[in-house]
């Protein structure tokens, strides 16, 4: 069982704050189901992000399967890992997609569970899927540490095909945030042409514009290997839902974090 690790920092710690707490972040929205193959959501404090993150949640579609990319932050475990334990959060316990999980034998992603163990990007997106689907529903969660651009494509083909041959309807989730610690206003500049690749669907560009503009974007490996399997899958539009930062909330413009809602359709 993979127990919460940040339970109590990034989120809530009990079952009814933290229904509370998601009910604050989707306030003013409507869930409204869009054909959604692919997203880019923040992974921050929900205080901070939450409402962001709200944005691309309130528009999902059910699916069989979730399939979560998260950068590695703590740098333990295996470069490319997949998680195959049952997860648990303050609102209930989720299973892995096994079957799916299966299909990285012998492939670049391991099948590991050190990587996962304190890594919260991953974890913050959970408690949005329960408060949206219950229980009905697998996840796939994915952590990267290699995030260069050929193994984030190798890794979204590998997960395009999976889901493919299974047949099971999938949503593929990036946890990113954006830029970091530099005011609002260079934040939004080196975020809006980050975004812009994206939105155009342009890996190869991504890359190109986070080493031009030297932008510490944390999850760039996994908004690659989403855009990278969303397209395989058939996605051909991307829509930005939502832009913040983190001064927003703080008020101190001086040093935020940017954070995104995208889909990709």
């Amino acid at each position: 069982m993979r127990q919460p690790a940040v339970a109590g920092q990034f989120y809530p710690l009990h079952c009814e704050n933290l229904e509370k707490e998601l009910l604050r972040c989707f306030e003013g929205l409507e869930f409204r189901e869009r054909e959604v193959l692919g997203a880019v959501c923040p992974h921050a404090g929900y205080i901070y992000s939450g409402k962001v993150a709200a944005h691309v949640y309130a528009t999902l579609p059910e699916a069989d399967t979730y399939i979560l990319f998260g950068p590695n932050h703590t740098g333990y475990g295996s470069p490319v890992s997949v998680s195959r334990d049952t997860w648990k959060t303050p609102l209930g316990t989720i299973d892995v997609d096994l079957e799916l999980a299966e299909g990285f034998l012998g492939s670049i992603v391991d099948a590991d569970e050190l990587g996962h163990t304190y890594e919260h990007s991953i974890e913050v997106q959970l408690p949005f899927l329960q408060y949206r689907f219950g229980r009905n529903f697998k996840i796939l969660p994915i952590c990267m540490g290699m995030q260069d651009e050929e193994t984030a494509v190798e890794v979204g083909n590998l997960v395009a095909d999976l889901v493919s041959e299974s047949g099971k309807r999938a949503v593929i989730i990036a946890s990113s945030d954006f830029t970091h610690y530099e005011t609002a206003e260079r934040a939004r500049e080196t975020d809006n042409e980050v975004i812009d690749a994206i939105l155009n669907l342009n890996v190869s560009g991504m890359y190109d514009r986070l080493q031009r503009r030297n932008a510490s974007v944390c999850g760039y490996g996994p908004i690659a290997a989403m855009l990278s399997a969303s397209q395989k899958l058939g996605g051909s539009r991307a829509t930005l839902l939502k832009y913040a930062n983190s001064g927003e909330v703080s008020g101190d413009m001086s040093a935020v974090v940017g954070y995104a809602a995208i889909i990709v359709e």
